[in-house]
């Protein structure tokens, strides 16, 4: 069975090699043709394509329509709280792929149907018993529900680091905006057109809030709910309430800047630190035991020679 499973494998790639060659070349002689004013070759290829786009139209309606469905089923049974708890996690990983809640629900349950079934049918063509298929079965089901949560919070973990690290930046230009005699919302929208990344599309979303009737201060504290960090949260913290007290905010982004910036510097010194610890088990277990074996096997070579005469 292992032997078909990789001989499948290796021909649905050779054949998938030949159907993007095969693709590449119609693009080539459509773009010569209409160098060539060819007309009636193109329209021939165009009623073929058409017939083609017509199955695979009426395949695409068809599946659009079953997803429908199952999305207007799932609105009515799913509760409005767990709805409003994925559209948060989704909101912080940055919505990958355009999900809404009810889709990653789909794709949770599509994953926990599919995985367990072809592991089992797997299992089963490997001739093992069923004592063997059930744990796994049963292990692919638990896996196959964590998985999704576990990919949304790896999402949420690199969006917070790119933030991390646009953060200095973003206040430095934020400051020199505010500095040059811009208002806040004015300089936000600067950096926003300036700056692309995280921090750049979180002020977007925050600005377009603004814009549809939301107060500064509401639109501001979604920030630090979509971004988890403890410096986006100071941030914010602090702008509301140099906006509240009437202080001066070109002085309170300046010692954010200053503030983020020793906090960087803090964090390379520690990885720093840390380098010489992580470096350590490599060493003994990989770098060390070759050099003895370098320095230290012919001396033990010579000295079994002489021993043995």
């Amino acid at each position: 069975m292992v032997y078909v499973t990789f001989f499948l494998t290796i021909t649905l790639v050779i054949y998938s090699f030949f159907v993007l060659r095969k693709e590449r070349k119609e693009k080539i002689t459509k773009r010569i043709s209409l160098i060539k004013g060819e007309e009636n070759k193109l329209f021939e290829n165009r009623e073929m394509i058409e017939q083609k786009s017509k199955s695979q139209f009426f395949l695409k309606r068809w599946l659009k329509n079953i997803l429908f469905k199952m999305k207007k089923i799932f609105e009515r049974n799913m509760k409005e709280k767990k709805v409003a708890k994925i559209e948060m996690k989704l909101m912080q990983a940055g919505r990958p792929f355009q999900m809404t809640p009810i889709e990653f629900r789909l794709f949770q349950i599509g994953c926990a149907i599919l995985i367990p079934t072809i592991l089992g049918i797997y299992t089963y063509f490997l001739e093992n018993s069923i004592t063997f298929i059930i744990p796994v079965v049963f292990f692919a089901f638990v896996s196959s529900l964590i998985i999704p949560h576990l990919y949304l919070q790896n999402e949420i973990k690199k969006r917070n680091y790119k933030a991390l690290r646009e953060l200095p930046d973003v206040l430095d230009l934020l400051t020199v905006s505010l500095e040059a005699g811009l208002g806040f919302d004015a300089a936000l929208n600067k950096m926003v057109s300036k700056k692309k990344g995280v921090l750049a599309i979180e002020f977007k979303h925050c600005l377009e809030e603004i814009r549809l009737g939301r107060t500064r201060r509401e639109a501001l504290l979604g920030i630090k709910e979509r971004l988890l960090l403890k410096e986006v949260k100071t941030m914010v913290s602090n702008i509301l309430q140099a906006e509240k007290l009437g202080v001066g905010m070109v002085k309170v982004m300046r010692v954010l800047s200053q503030e983020v910036r020793q906090q960087r510097k803090q964090r390379a010194e520690e990885q720093a630190m840390k380098a010489p610890i992580k470096m350590l088990l490599p060493l003994v277990f990989f770098v060390f035991p070759c050099l003895f074996i370098v320095l230290l096997g012919p001396v033990l070579i010579g000295f079994i020679e002489v021993f043995g005469k």
